[in-house]
């Protein structure tokens, strides 16, 4: 198969834990062609989407791929494109989902789908299965935000666009600096956030449960908070530790799988902290390369098995 990956640039990548690397890599050596762009790569000519797409091929040494100069090339020249942009999502994240939508009319097979990632905000998401969340309220508005923490006590207020536990504060009655840190996130009461209660369970992990094609990997990785960092995020400095689905992590995933299949979500991660869901990840979710090495199961192996599955089937 000819597959093209949608990333940031590759010279930023984290060769050692990067799932896209590891599922490319998955891909070279079941002897699939590799493409690669970035978002600025997607122009629109008149009607026709095209997308500057170079070659790809792994190398040994510090130096660790070889990119073959960009051809202007039709998306559907290629059996699958995985959009694996990280985010902040913002505008132009916004724009290439328009551009890769219209792709997908003209032929393109894009992984996951581009109308369900600008859809599902993944935190705004669990509000399709608020059954399975903890308490939260989704404003701009300081005094509700204050309200809410009073009900609770003890609550955790993030953006709606961050990754990566990038923005988010634990605030508790008894803090001192509410004010300022809620003038902060909201932009004075401009920018609309989400507060949800606190899940003590967070100690123990915030687990992350890989779900492709609907289905959910048998081992979840746990980023558990060190150093009393509040946050468990690997890129906050959380250690990720594999372990096995909980009886209430399958009924979540069960129930959550497929609707995520429905949309075209085909790879998403659900973050779940003791027994509540708290995200639906579904632009570039990780943790395949932590749960490859601590246990027997390999997802980007998997992964490749569903894809060319799906390829095969449309």
């Amino acid at each position: 198969m000819r597959l093209l990956f949608i990333l940031d640039p590759l010279e930023q990548l984290k060769t050692y834990k990067d799932t896209s690397v590891a599922l490319m890599r998955e891909a070279d050596k079941r002897g699939h062609e590799i493409y690669t762009a970035m978002q600025s790569d997607w122009l629109l000519r008149h009607a026709q989407v095209m997308v500057k797409a170079s070659t790809f091929s792994f190398t040994d040494g510090a130096n660790w791929y070889v990119s073959g100069t960009a051809i202007e090339t039709p998306p559907a020249a290629f059996d699958a494109i995985l959009m694996r942009k990280d985010p902040p999502f913002d505008n132009e994240y916004l724009y290439s989902t328009y551009l890769l939508e219209l792709a997908v009319k003209q032929g393109a097979k894009v992984y996951n789908d581009p109308v369900a990632i600008r859809g599902w905000n993944e935190k705004l998401s669990i509000a399709r299965f608020a059954e399975f969340a903890p308490s939260f309220i989704v404003t701009p508005n300081i005094t509700l935000i204050r309200d809410f923490l009073k009900t609770h006590g003890d609550i955790i207020v993030k953006p709606l666009d961050g990754m990566g536990g990038s923005g988010v504060f634990r605030l508790r009655t008894d803090d001192a600096n509410i004010g300022v840190i809620l003038e902060t996130i909201t932009h004075f009461g401009e920018r609309t956030v989400m507060a949800q209660r606190y899940v003590p369970e967070i100690t123990s992990g915030d687990k992350r449960i890989i779900m492709i094609d609907g289905k959910p990997l048998p081992y979840a990785l746990a980023r558990i908070p060190q150093g009393g960092e509040t946050r468990g995020n690997l890129a906050a400095g959380g250690k990720g530790v594999a372990q096995p689905l909980s009886d209430r992590d399958l009924e979540i995933a069960s129930h959550i799988g497929p609707a995520l299949r429905e949309h075209g979500l085909f790879l998403v991660g659900l973050d779940v902290i003791g027994d509540y869901l708290t995200e639906v990840n579904v632009t570039s979710p990780t943790g395949m390369v932590e749960i490859a090495a601590q246990t027997d199961c390999d997802p980007a192996s998997l992964f490749m098995d569903a894809l060319e599955d799906s390829c095969a089937s449309s």
